[in-house]
């Protein structure tokens, strides 16, 4: 049986990728191990270390986390289609883990657990976060020099005649190209680098220091239907009318196949990393209040 979707129905770019929830499974890039050591590190790895990650998906960090011995996990999905291939993941591969279908804004952890976490990590969601709770809540939730970790990743079509062979197919069926698509080496929505939005928020804020930029680079190769599934994943892509995006993605499959049907991504994951100057707020003064 498929999970329902969001109760109230509504089809915004943060609430449809439950409709392919399988194919972002399937199809999105996972996270570079070295990532998930340097996260590890710089939160003083060690046995008992709590983390949290806001946002998890259908698992595509988790797992890796998980898979690092002495570290507990609870993981927040506001969707139910997502949070169900979630717990289907973690079943087989980390049946410790705790998935919570629960955005992270509203969410309050069980009384009984009062012991703030060591770690918030956040992979390719924490842009779907409300701006005006995001960073109060992280320090509620965060120990006193506890780690903040967020995380993307870019992805580009390597070969250039083929990238452009693509650019043209959607400029034949769309008035503008998607803000951050496989089609540009630096996305137009891209939050990588020292002086995107997240750097800038964070200083902001004024409850964070230790703000470190890391990048790692890596290749991902896709089929035709793969490089489709990747696509059909993404909310430009489902949020377009259903027959549009049908011609879109079967001109993209065309193009592909045109070139032997097999398409190299370059990918680029970029990690903030930050640690909170002070603790949790004080009793009485929750950032909800």
């Amino acid at each position: 049986m498929n999970p329902c979707p969001p109760p109230n129905g509504a089809r915004t770019p943060r609430t449809v990728f439950g409709e392919a929830a399988e194919q972002y499974d399937a199809a999105r890039p996972g996270y570079p191990g070295q990532l998930v050591t340097d996260i590890l590190e710089f939160a003083a790895d060690g046995p008992g270390l709590t983390a949290l990650e806001v946002g998890a998906g259908t698992g595509k960090a988790t797992l890796a986390f998980a898979a690092r011995p002495g570290l507990t996990l609870t993981c927040l999905e506001p969707d139910p289609r997502m949070a169900a291939v979630l717990s289907r993941n973690c079943a087989t591969a980390a049946p410790e883990v705790t998935v919570v279908p629960q955005d992270f804004e509203t969410w309050e952890r069980a009384p009984d657990h009062h012991r703030p976490f060591d770690l918030l990590l956040s992979a390719q969601a924490w842009h779907w976060t409300d701006p005006e709770v995001r960073w109060s809540k992280a320090k509620q939730v965060l120990r006193a020099g506890g780690t903040l970790a967020l995380f993307w990743n870019d992805w580009y079509v390597s070969d250039d005649d083929l990238r452009h062979e693509l650019i043209a197919a959607h400029e034949h069926r769309l008035p503008e190209l998607p803000p951050h698509s496989i089609l540009e080496k630096v996305p137009r929505g891209s939050v990588m680098g020292p002086d995107s939005w997240v750097p800038r928020e964070l200083l902001a804020d004024g409850g964070f220091t230790d703000l470190t930029y890391l990048q790692y680079p890596t290749a991902h190769h896709r089929s035709t239907s793969g490089l489709v599934d990747v696509l059909s994943s993404l909310s430009f892509y489902r949020l377009l009318p259903e027959a549009t995006r049908e011609a879109v993605l079967a001109d993209v499959a065309g193009a592909v196949d045109a070139y032997g049907g097999s398409v190299r991504l370059d990918t680029r994951t970029g990690l903030f990393l930050a640690r909170t100057a002070s603790g949790r707020y004080p009793e009485g003064n929750h950032p909800s209040d």
